[in-house]
């Protein structure tokens, strides 16, 4: 009977046996082929078996035969979505709605296909109408926290998977979602909760293995969650989340390669992943591949033009090769597109402070802030900022705001300590070092840089043993990487003898160094070595004839063959220098006699003292700010009655009025080299310098050098004495406050009336 066949074919479907029940219905429809039931259901049973052109036949059959029949309608909207044909699902649904407003399970299929259109508010009614028909509908519940989650309800979709999980207590899907949402609301414990209770219920849910590894991952258990990524991705090889998310638990665990390749497998499953190219490019910074770097985050952005993290990643990895107004470009862009983005205003604020914008870079830094209080890099960046602003005040309570929330911030107590230095304070300064260096979760590169900035605090507190061994952390910072010299001949360290050895000293950093250190070339030929010494073009031929140098290399030049090499500033280390060591005080570089027999002609003949000024340095030098001045107020504090004479090869355009209209001689364009410089101190009474080239110049000389320093005066200086153990000509006169030249220029001006005039 073609009734009992069909009724068999509906128990079938029911119990799952969806052949069986296509064989009863087709019989069914045999003997009775105009029922538009049977063939509404065969196209149920259809839809199971995943035949879904036929299963869309079967229900247009039964709409040919029956145009009103609600159940075909909201079937047929069933298999168009399984097809992906949205639009006309959607019609289908509403044509089952119009023909019965109470269609529960159709309510719900609409709402199903408003999800996928990207209309979520319209799917929650559809939701909320099935939930209002058929108050148990676990599907409907649960649907209806997804879409809540979209449109940023979280709690509101929480009890919805609350209300999932009552009426099922063993959905493990509401599980899973429910712990998505307390990941959201920054409730990692309960989140990795109900990760583990899906898992408990179904155990080899790729999706929660997954997730659960965020949440341990957010819990700062890093090895358990790679552990729980290993076992997403043993379960579901393709799952390329989880191959990113991987990468970035290997990351932070400083596993760097690893990670790397992490990243490579997620790009092989699914290479338009703009993320995965972005992390990637992270990674390779890291490793200091900032070109590699760079190209990552731009194919990221070629993928996904609009990726605010790409444009703030490219803007960091800019920001390392010195490309300053490309990164602040980069950060605009970041911030164009999602301008909440807290981190890209704080490293936006972070290139203005290098780029001396100081009031814009506090801006960007209290915007970060003011859009993520408890951003702890923000508060410590702009303690940054309002230290070199000489706001040691605010800059100290920014530091401490950062540490409070977030104590483990390494950068934060470093950054502490360069300041309570500058202070002075030079015992909390060291506190504070010492903190960073002890955290457990400080990076390699955190270490190193505040090993170097203590390195500078035990130099300049005369401490040289352990102040020279931290001291070699400054080849871990990216502006001594890039001079670092690389040679397959070994590095000398102080444990090889030098007898009969050739060692090539290799330069770094400034004029000044180059000229204090070059002293160290008899203390290695007393030890039998022949020294090399690569020197910078304006001091080849000042150095030419100082003792133990045994060949002068120019830049460009190449090396003659040599056994060991040594950066020139680690030479003090390798012989073990300390401050009843120090070699040649007194004179050891000298003047070209006929430079300086030209410069006297020069002058012309001598009516008065003759002082010799040098009030700047170099404008890139970090410490510019606090060592140099303005010609206008060095001369305020500079007495009559002398021939002043600058020694600066460089004039400022801020300071030429002021020199124009002083009466002090210069001669600039006619300084050749050191030699030229070398020679007009000579002829000086005494030079009066700021901490630069000119200062070592004049003391190598064995002049009467008179130094002004700042309130926290560069290492090599030391602290509490006016005579220079590195020089034995130099007289110190050091700031009694930070910013107080006033009482340097009184004691100078005093020193200069008792003595020359």
């Amino acid at each position: 009977h073609f009734d009992c066949l069909h009724l068999l074919g509906v128990i079938c479907i029911q119990n799952g046996q969806a052949a069986q029940a296509v064989a009863f219905i087709d019989r069914a429809i045999a003997l009775h082929p105009g029922n538009p039931s049977f063939h509404t259901h065969r196209g149920i049973a259809l839809t199971e078996l995943g035949q879904r052109q036929a299963a869309l036949a079967s229900h247009d059959q039964a709409l040919q035969l029956q145009p009103n029949h609600a159940e075909a309608h909201a079937n047929r909207g069933i298999v168009l979505r399984a097809l992906n044909r949205l639009d006309e699902a959607l019609a289908s649904q509403d044509a089952a709605l119009r023909l019965r407003p109470d269609h529960a399970e159709a309510h719900y299929n609409r709402g199903l296909v408003l999800r996928g259109l990207g209309r979520p508010a319209e799917a929650l009614a559809s939701f909320d109408h099935a939930i209002r028909l058929r108050p148990g509908d676990v599907a409907a519940h649960f649907n209806r926290g997804q879409v809540l989650m979209a449109l940023q309800q979280p709690e509101a979709a929480l009890a919805s998977h609350d209300e999932t999980i009552r009426l099922q207590p063993r959905h493990s899907a509401a599980h899973c979602g429910r712990g998505d949402l307390l990941m959201g609301l920054r409730r990692p414990s309960e989140a990795l909760a109900s990760y583990e209770e899906a898992i408990r219920l179904q155990p080899h849910y790729a999706h929660a293995w997954g997730n659960r590894g965020n949440a341990l991952r957010e819990l700062a258990q890093l090895d358990a969650a790679l552990a729980s990524y290993d076992e997403a991705i043993r379960l579901q090889p393709g799952y390329v989340e989880a191959h990113t998310n991987r990468g970035n638990v290997l990351r932070e665990l400083r596993q760097l390669q690893a990670a790397l390749a992490s990243y490579d497998e997620a790009i092989r499953l699914r290479p338009d992943f703009h993320e995965v190219h972005s992390n990637r490019g992270i990674v390779l910074k890291e490793l200091g591949q900032l070109d590699a770097a760079l190209a990552c985050h731009d194919t990221a952005l070629r993928l996904q033009p609009g990726y605010a993290g790409a444009h703030l990643n490219r803007g960091n990895v800019l920001q390392d090769l010195d490309e300053l107004e490309a990164a602040l470009a980069s950060y605009d862009e970041a911030i164009r597109l999602e301008p909440g983005l807290a981190i890209a205003h704080g490293n936006r604020g972070n290139v203005l402070l290098k780029l001396k914008r100081l009031p814009e870079a506090l801006a960007s830094h209290d915007r970060a802030i003011a859009l993520q209080p408890d951003l702890a890099t923000a508060h410590c960046d702009r303690g940054n900022v309002l230290k070199d602003m000489r706001q040691p005040e605010a800059a100290l309570a920014s530091y401490d705001t950062a540490i409070r929330l977030q104590p483990d911030l390494a950068k934060a107590h470093s950054n502490r300590g360069n300041l309570l230095k500058d202070l002075l304070q030079l015992d909390a300064a060291r506190a504070s070092y010492d903190t960073a260096l002890g955290l457990p979760t400080v990076t390699a590169s955190d270490r190193d840089l505040t090993r170097w900035n203590k390195s500078l605090l035990l130099l300049v507190k005369g401490e040289f043993e352990t102040g020279w061994a931290e001291y070699e952390a400054r080849w871990s910072q990216a502006e001594f990487k890039k001079i670092q010299r690389q040679f397959k001949q070994p590095l000398w360290q102080g444990k090889e003898s030098l007898q009969g050895q050739t060692i090539l000293l290799t330069r770094e950093q400034g004029l000044g160094d180059a000229i204090q250190f070059c002293r160290y070339a008899r203390v290695l030929q007393e030890r039998g070595a022949r020294v090399l010494l690569e020197t910078p073009q304006p001091l080849l031929r000042l150095l030419q004839g100082v003792d133990g140098i045994a060949q002068l290399i120019g830049p460009g030049e190449r090396f003659p063959a040599f056994d060991l090499h040594c950066p020139l500033l680690s030479v003090p280390l390798a012989v073990g220098t300390d401050l009843q060591s120090i070699p040649s005080p007194g004179p050891y570089l000298r003047s070209d006699s006929s430079k300086v027999a030209q410069w006297a002609t020069r002058l012309g003949p001598r009516r008065q003292p003759r002082v010799g000024l040098a009030w700047s340095g170099s404008t890139i030098h970090k410490g510019d700010a606090h060592r140099s001045m303005a010609l206008s107020a060095l001369l305020a504090g500079l007495p009559s009655g002398v021939e002043y004479i600058s020694l600066q090869k460089e004039i400022r355009p801020s300071d030429e009025a002021a020199l124009q209209a002083s009466g002090i001689r210069q001669f600039s364009a006619e300084l050749e080299d050191f030699t030229d410089t070398a020679a007009l101190c000579e002829l000086m009474d005494v030079v009066i310098s700021v901490d630069t080239s000119v200062a070592h110049l004049s003391g190598a000389l064995g002049r009467p050098t008179w130094v002004m320093l700042p309130f926290s005066p560069d290492w090599r200086w030391l602290l509490n004495r006016n005579d220079s153990p590195w020089y034995a000509s130099m007289r110190l006169y050091r700031q009694e406050r930070p910013g107080d030249w006033g009482s340097v220029f009184a004691r100078i001006q005093q020193d200069l009336q008792q003595r020359l005039l």
